[in-house]
């Protein structure tokens, strides 16, 4: 689930001019044809969690790497018992090295519901208009998954071998609404499998502005964690004509107001304090001087409120809590004996969600306020893992190919506030980053959205930077 919009929309925001136009295509080479065909079906093959089959798409992709010159004992189909249709893949390319750790390139293959009635086209048939490849998948997350397949293929055609092995997971059910998390399941079943010294992953990626000009090519270091909680009160109720001061949906209400009113403090990892690092120098102005500030000093209250001001910005420097539903009474003419409201937190890395919970109920200041946790989709720790560094050894190959390839384009990290497949690895020891050197429009691809679209040349251009990044991580000492 590509959610790296809020980041990608403030340096949207903070860096649109001195960027450099995109090169428009010139024509398609041979390698780019081939390409295109398994981009194709790949998109082509519905993996919506309704009645699509991940299975099938990973039977594919296997398929490929087999013509490819890949020998059955490298290529695992895998699929968790009684769920035939939620089926992956995890495929091997030896290095030259035997004692060097792997690299694991992660994709998932599921998509997002998309009904044709609502389409202009038909969203799982790949089309090619105007510049743009339009279908359900096209970017979120079958672009990545088609470069990564794409990657091992070009290798194996030149015989390249860096020194490490290169690991590639097609999993499913990232976009949830199906029956588990492929990620998830082969870190707790199959971590031989997929073992690495870190994860290449979905999760950030290039912007453009309304122009077509490139303003900044982000790597994704960590991820929030979702959470909610229910708040409830209840209450003996009572004939409305008869009101008394103890209201159920009163208390909740002040609860909520409560709520409203706290920030939870601003904290710093290696992702936002990169953002807020290189993006202070390209800002300048009050904002520039607030980031500046804000590192030197994360209590500095005055900072913080300018930037707040971008929802962007302030969510991407602290832990977010917010309510998404109400529901209260039974009876139009009676007093409520129950009222809930659902919390929705996005949890800074590292943070625990029963502290979170804890500072809930202590802002509330109501014992008659229960605060409870959800069932938690995905299995994970009650403390996720903190957010991984993001070293030289990672960060450096991406600014140096993203250099090669768009000099000037700054590289700069980001928190993203939503979710991907790479938190269960990252949380089981196997760091994961997300990058993908694919240039967005500000509309992001109108990922899980209508009419899902990623430009022909942008495409192609992160097929390219990827295949070298890969091979320079692939040769790392």
């Amino acid at each position: 689930m590509l959610k790296f919009a809020a980041a990608l929309a403030a340096a949207t925001a903070l860096l649109g001019s001195g960027a450099q136009a995109q090169t428009p295509t010139t024509g398609t080479r041979p390698d780019q044809v081939a390409f295109r065909a398994l981009y194709k079906e790949l998109v082509e093959t519905n993996t919506t969690a309704s009645v699509g089959d991940c299975t099938a798409a990973a039977q594919k992709m296997a398929a490929r790497l087999r013509t490819a010159g890949f020998p059955d004992a490298d290529l695992t189909v895998f699929t968790a018992p009684n769920l035939p249709r939620d089926g992956g893949l995890v495929a091997v390319y030896p290095g030259k090295d035997p004692k060097a750790k792997a690299i694991l390139l992660l994709a998932h293959l599921d998509v997002v519901e998309a009904r044709r009635e609502d389409w202009t086209r038909d969203p799982f048939t790949l089309i090619e208009e105007g510049g743009f490849f339009y279908g359900r998948g096209a970017m979120d997350d079958k672009a990545q998954a088609s470069i990564w397949v794409d990657t091992l293929i070009r290798f194996r055609q030149e015989g390249f071998h860096g020194k490490r092995p290169i690991k590639l997971a097609l999993t499913c059910g990232e976009e949830g609404g199906g029956r588990l998390n492929g990620a998830t399941w082969l870190m707790q079943n199959r971590r031989d499998l997929i073992d690495a010294e870190f994860a290449l992953n979905e999760g950030a990626g290039g912007q453009l502005d309304d122009h077509g000009k490139r303003i900044a090519h982000t790597i994704e270091a960590g991820e929030k964690t979702s959470q909610s909680f229910v708040l409830e009160v209840t209450n003996p109720g009572g004939h409305s004509s008869r009101p008394v001061p103890d209201n159920a949906i009163y208390r909740l209400a002040d609860a909520l107001e409560k709520i409203r009113a706290y920030e939870f403090p601003v904290m710093l990892n290696d992702a936002n304090r990169g953002y807020l690092t290189k993006m202070s120098k390209v800002v300048g102005g009050e904002q520039g001087a607030a980031m500046a500030a804000l590192l030197a000093n994360p209590g500095d209250a005055y900072a913080d409120a300018i930037l707040s001001k971008d929802p962007s910005l302030h969510t991407m420097l602290r832990t977010t809590c917010v309510a998404t539903m109400l529901s209260a009474g039974h009876a139009q003419n009676a007093l409520p004996q129950r009222a809930t409201a659902n919390i929705n937190c996005r949890i800074f890395p590292g943070v625990a969600r029963e502290a979170v919970r804890a500072k809930l109920i202590e802002v509330i200041g109501d014992s008659q306020v229960s605060v409870s946790k959800t069932a938690i989709v995905r299995a994970e720790s009650e403390t996720p893992a903190p957010a991984p560094p993001l070293t030289p050894r990672i960060l450096g190959p991406i600014e140096k190919v993203s250099a090669e390839m768009w000099p000037g384009v700054p590289v700069v990290p980001i928190l993203q506030a939503g979710a991907t497949d790479g938190k269960p690895l990252t949380a089981g020891g196997i760091p994961t980053y997300g990058v993908s050197g694919i240039f967005l429009e500000p509309d992001l691809g109108r990922i899980h959205g209508l009419n899902e679209r990623v430009g022909v040349t942008a495409l192609y251009e992160g097929r390219d930077f990827l295949y070298r990044l890969v091979k320079v991580y692939a040769d790392q000492p």
